[in-house]
């Protein structure tokens, strides 16, 4: 098989060349746009899932959908350390610039841009933990008019991003479409932003006005949201993103390779499955190192066992072994402990799962070190932090990665 043709895309966010079984995300979006563009209610839309499912390249797609209806749109990707203040600004700017031509009158967007840039400038004396603001969060953004004065500058992040948001939703309606803010790893913003962002939406749901938020992060971000405000659980349509099932991985494999005249039998599309487990990042890393390997069409199952090995020892590198290499010697020690329990634990859980990494109750890895809970407790807050594992139900924990137990178990101690 010639590699130049190899269709096959494993990489982070990069869209695969048929983005399949996500036909329902696509249309409940085309919905809430069209909704939205009618004057009708609408929610702000939070993906979740674990890692290697999609979420980016979702995110990505829907982007892309807004900007076909001629709206609005910037993305940013939420970090720890930074505040939302800028990367927010940046996107509005984006957003807003995308609209200009078609807005009749110049001044009304310049009265906008007087105020984002007075966001953007607004910060607090100090960072988080009383550190002085770093460089990056003295950034002044591109815009050629003044800044405005009483508008969204008061430097609580809350009452500024209500501000903005309404101001920008407003520019918008002038023209007659909407905004939509994209926010990748949205777990990461700091309990402040998250808390702005959700009054923020709650206000423009309250108004009807054209503005949206659309998050994607970990499994936990609805908890997140939760204990920023309590009225998210309402506030958010939430839409959980899943490995694909049997027919949309097949789709996934077959659709590409078809574009190429390359065919697979079925004993390969079986293997291929059973070695993914329908992972969106899996079927793709499979995917590719099968063709490479596979001397001629139809591919076989003989062609996915020779192929195997490579696509693994890949993974094993770049996408669990990168991830291993972040944490300290006791946060390894507490997910190695995690690993052994979680494959106990999926062994008597549900039939069909036995890929997956069950969820953990935290006693019980206290219990299998031989540790106090308490003492393990930074660990297991730094693993969080660093988005290795989540807490989706108190007291318990899980991967955020498919497959890391499975990695874990066959890792020298």
């Amino acid at each position: 098989m010639d590699p130049v043709r190899n269709p096959y895309a494993p990489g982070a966010g990069q869209r695969p060349p048929e983005l399949a079984g996500r036909g329902r995300e696509l249309d409940v979006f085309d919905i809430v746009l069209e909704r939205i563009a009618r004057g009708r209610p609408e929610r702000s839309l939070m993906l979740t899932g674990l890692r290697g499912v999609g979420k980016t390249v979702l995110l990505n797609t829907l982007r892309s959908q807004a900007i076909n209806r001629l709206w609005g749109s910037g993305k940013i990707e939420a970090r720890p350390d930074q505040s939302l203040r800028r990367p927010v600004a940046a996107a509005l700017h984006m957003a807003v610039r995308e609209l200009a031509p078609r807005h009749r009158a110049p001044d009304r967007i310049d009265a906008f841009l007087g105020v984002l840039k007075a966001f953007a400038q607004r910060s607090a004396p100090t960072g988080r933990a009383g550190a002085a603001p770093k460089l990056r969060d003295r950034w002044q953004p591109g815009i050629d008019v003044p800044a405005a004065s009483g508008r969204a500058d008061s430097g609580d992040i809350e009452i500024d991003l209500v501000e903005l948001f309404t101001d920008a939703a407003a520019v918008a309606s002038d023209v007659g479409t909407g905004i939509a803010i994209f926010i990748d790893e949205m777990q990461d913003l700091g309990p402040e932003d998250v808390s702005a962002l959700c009054a923020a939406c709650h206000e423009l749901s309250q108004l009807g006005a054209p503005l949206i938020v659309v998050g994607a992060g970990l499994p936990h971000l609805p908890a997140v949201l939760s204990a920023a405000k309590s009225y998210s659980e309402r506030l958010f349509r939430y839409q959980r993103i899943d490995r694909l099932d049997r027919i949309a991985a097949d789709h996934a494999l077959c659709a590409p390779a078809e574009r190429e005249e390359v065919e697979y039998e079925q004993k390969a599309l079986d293997l291929l499955y059973e070695k993914s487990g329908g992972y969106p990042y899996f079927v793709q890393a499979y995917g590719k190192a099968t063709w490479d390997h596979a001397p001629r069409s139809p591919i076989t199952a003989a062609d996915v066992r020779v192929a195997a090995p490579e696509a693994e020892a890949e993974l094993a590198v770049g996408f669990f072994g990168s991830r291993f290499e972040r944490a300290t010697p006791a946060e390894r020690e507490y997910m190695r402990a995690m690993a052994m329990l979680s494959a106990v634990e999926g062994e008597s859980g549900a039939a069909g799962r036995d890929d997956m990494d069950a969820a953990v109750p935290t006693a019980e890895i206290a219990r299998a070190l031989g540790r106090k809970p308490a003492s393990l407790s930074p660990a297991r807050d730094a693993l969080i932090k660093k988005g290795l594992i989540y807490s989706g139900e108190r007291g318990t924990v899980a991967f955020t990665v498919p497959h890391f137990g499975r990695y874990l178990r066959t890792q020298p101690a």
